[in-house]
């Protein structure tokens, strides 16, 4: 390996796990020359030989030579400690004017913090929200940066450069607003990530469960449905996983443990929206379906001693199937736009919360190429805000009113013949409960207040005198004593 990066460099890129390295080509494609480093010597020098764009540095102090100040420095590794590592590592060589880009999935406090911390020097620090997975990372994800204006506008030419392009031309990339307003978006991007393929899968476990399909019926109904209000990248992935075969010609699916990992993104999402207030119960749902699939030994344990109907297959007869299908279609379709509802309700309280300032429709209109989220949903979402920016609850747009118009009964009907059967669809149900609980004018909550009160003092609101002060009852007193 060199001693020194031959020739300037437009920026260094540190970190060459699966997206690094895809980034790193990418940038390459668009004339970018990238000094690269990694702790692993051997990645470093294996990518470096692929590219002449790519030149290796064998530390950061040769990275930070190869490129003229003030320098532009893409971060791409694990979040948490190690960010902060890379941080300490480089600070005491950074100058006034240098710009750091991290491109992992950092929570946002963090973000915040570490931009703040670097602002001191006089160092800019951008939160980047990548999504696309590798295939993204190298062809063109979707980027979306927060922090400081003027630093995003001396790298937006790169950053432009390597997302992905809508259908209408545009780079899925936008400046979304101050320090972590960045890795916030992305976070809530994965929220509601965690929410679409969690539906997916409870269609999935219906149609395999509930119907009895195999395989190969499974995926036709996955395929029928990509041409309507369902399509995006998320389904297409699930019909190839279904289709996928071995060598003998068995379906892959059927040897993979039932065990969904999750790197914490989806904890955070929720963590927020507890602090917060805004109620998220999909995006949990599909949370909590992941931390349930892990306790494989306690599910086996359970499903040999806990009763439930005694043949499930018997709920849906043979000559229900096709009604079955256009409700699960319906379901489905109802249930993401909850789903979406629930994540731009978060967006919309953190940045009040924040002082982000955050404009809706530019954070969804990043997600329309090169994203893992792209599809139908995302193009609505994008629409309803370019038609309304001041839109204060997403399920009230036109074209979800009459969506939901159109699909709020085979919603019901799927739940409902889901537990007749035994299967369960946590978050369709909860997307069921949200969608009419919020469409309940008055609701039960009056009984939670005078309970408070009751047995805490809590006290309560006047309906006839809503502005008024908190008012309290004798609730023990019996009418006629």
């Amino acid at each position: 390996m060199p001693d020194a990066v031959p020739g300037p460099a437009a920026l260094g890129l540190i970190g060459l796990g699966v997206m690094g390295r895809n980034l790193a080509h990418n940038l390459a494609d668009h004339g970018y020359a990238v000094a690269i480093h990694d702790r692993d010597a051997d990645a470093v020098a294996s990518l470096a030989a692929e590219r002449d764009a790519l030149h290796a540095a064998p530390d950061l102090p040769a990275l930070l030579a190869a490129v003229p100040a003030p320098r532009t420095l893409l971060v791409m590794v694990p979040a948490g400690a190690p960010v902060d590592a890379v941080v300490e590592a480089l600070e005491p060589h950074l100058s006034a004017g240098d710009v750091l880009l991290d491109g992992g999935n950092s929570h946002y406090a963090d973000t915040r913090r570490r931009e703040a911390h670097l602002a001191e020097r006089g160092v800019a620090w951008l939160g980047v929200g990548v999504s696309g997975g590798a295939d993204g990372a190298r062809h063109g994800p979707a980027l979306m940066p927060g922090g400081d204006a003027a630093a995003y506008a001396r790298v937006a030419p790169i950053l432009r450069a390597i997302a992905a392009t809508a259908d209408d031309g545009e780079p899925c990339v936008a400046h979304l607003g101050p320090d972590g307003a960045g890795h916030y978006v992305k976070m809530v991007h994965n929220g509601i990530e965690y929410a679409d393929m969690q539906l997916l899968a409870e269609a999935y476990a219906l149609l395999r469960d509930g119907v009895g399909l195999a395989p190969d019926g499974i995926e036709g109904v996955l395929r029928g449905w990509r041409d309507g209000p369902l399509a995006g990248f998320l389904l297409d992935v699930t019909a190839d996983v279904v289709a996928a075969r071995d060598a003998a010609g068995a379906p892959i699916l059927d040897d993979v443990l039932d065990a969904a990992g999750q790197k914490g993104t989806g904890r955070w999402t929720i963590q927020s929206a507890l602090d917060l207030g805004v109620p998220v119960s999909v995006l949990a749902a599909a949370v909590d379906a992941r931390a349930l699939s892990a306790d494989v030994a306690g599910r086996a344990r359970a499903a040999a001693v806990l009763p439930g109907p005694t043949d499930a297959a018997a709920e849906l007869p043979d000559e229900d199937v096709p009604a079955v299908m256009a409700d699960l279609h319906d379901a489905l379709h109802l249930a993401k736009l909850v789903a979406y509802a629930q994540g731009f309700a978060l967006l919309r309280a953190a940045s009040d919360a924040h002082g982000w300032d955050l404009d809706l429709g530019r954070a969804a209109s990043t997600w329309r190429a090169g994203c893992i989220l792209r599809g139908a949903t995302v193009e609505a979402t994008a629409s309803a805000y370019r038609a309304d920016p001041g839109l204060d609850d997403l399920l009230r747009a036109p074209a979800f009113v009459a969506a939901a118009d159109a699909a709020h009964a085979g919603l019901r009907r799927t739940v409902a013949r889901a537990a007749r059967a035994g299967v369960a669809l946590p978050a369709s149900s909860a997307a069921l409960a949200h969608y009419d609980g919020r469409r309940t004018a008055r609701g039960p909550a009056s009984l939670i207040q005078g309970q408070r009160d009751a047995f805490g003092g809590h006290g309560f609101v006047r309906r006839s005198d809503p502005g008024g002060p908190l008012a309290h009852a004798d609730w023990r007193r019996r009418e006629g004593d």
